[in-house]
């Protein structure tokens, strides 16, 4: 497995250009009003979990996805869930919060041309590299994984972005790193001027989405320069890369991320967990496309 030198250069700040790209673009949608509206119930303290459940059924895709969710592999509950109301109670609240941003933002992004990426393969590998951030983070025994799925999920949603607002240099960056076998965040950066991690920070940072969010975005392909969160960069880091080796979907070019000695360090994992690891990622990420992928608008 390469090991990627110490990078030289710092990463590129999400500027007035990459906001300017964002707030320009139509199809950049801001988060939809049923997920505030959970967010809202779940940040109250006295709302009490029949609240939320009530609010999570005004959403009949949402609610369906959540039950479905719950009944799977994804969690392994011994027993069924029958109402939304009881999946609040027994996932948490948020965690049955920040599932449902994963859910609504899937929905999100429309119009990408086929010709130039496939996005159902962008979000194969997406879900791939959620799960497997939360089956990593579970080794480590670290409290709410859920956060790391969120993480894993929208580590590359900045590739969206480009593609919608910057179809042009997309399918040059694309080209390029083709031809010249590159990774495709570096070639981005050889031709647009910065890279999907930086425009996927600052997208999440203008819905307001927590930090940690932002930072697993900015650098999942750096950890080692990441000041704040460096865990949830690592594991996310180390996802990415597991989820390409196991080529769960494809995230425009399908190159193995070289590893960051310093995500590694940190995530402090022992080698041997990762033949029972990569079982259940598969295992569960067979039921988590279908729920996401194969059922209402997609």
């Amino acid at each position: 497995m390469p090991i990627e030198p110490p990078a030289s250069l710092t990463p590129a700040s999400p500027g007035d250009p990459i906001r300017r790209l964002i707030t320009d673009l139509a199809e950049v949608p801001s988060l939809p009003e049923i997920y505030l509206e959970i967010k809202r119930e779940v940040d109250n303290p006295y709302s009490s979990i029949a609240q939320i459940g009530e609010v999570i059924s005004r959403d009949q895709s949402l609610t369906a996805r959540l039950l479905r969710l719950a009944n799977s592999a994804f969690f392994g509950f011994p027993r069924r869930i029958e109402t939304i109301s009881e999946a609040v109670s027994v996932i948490g609240l948020k965690q049955v919060r920040d599932l449902a941003l994963c859910t609504k933002v899937i929905e999100m992004f429309e119009g990408i041309p086929e010709e130039l990426f496939d996005t159902k393969a962008f979000w194969k590998h997406s879900i791939g590299c959620g799960i497997t951030a939360r089956v990593l983070a579970s080794y480590h025994r670290e409290p709410n994984v859920e956060r790391f799925f969120v993480a894993g999920l929208l580590h590359d949603i900045g590739r969206l972005v480009l593609c919608l607002g910057m179809a042009q240099h997309m399918s040059e960056a694309l080209a390029k790193a083709r031809t010249e076998k590159t990774f495709l965040y570096r070639a981005e950066r050889e031709v647009i001027g910065f890279d999907h991690a930086d425009v996927g920070s600052s997208l999440m940072e203008m819905w307001d989405l927590p930090e940690s969010l932002s930072a697993a975005a900015a650098y999942h392909h750096r950890p080692g320069m990441a000041l704040r969160f460096p865990l949830e960069c690592s594991f996310v880091h180390l996802a990415d890369l597991l989820a390409h080796a196991m080529e769960l979907g494809s995230s425009g070019i399908d190159f193995v991320p070289p590893l960051s000695t310093d995500a590694w360090k940190r995530v402090n994992l022992k080698p041997t967990i990762f033949g029972g690891a990569m079982r259940e990622i598969d295992r569960q990420f067979v039921d988590v496309v279908k729920i996401f992928l194969e059922s209402g608008k997609r």
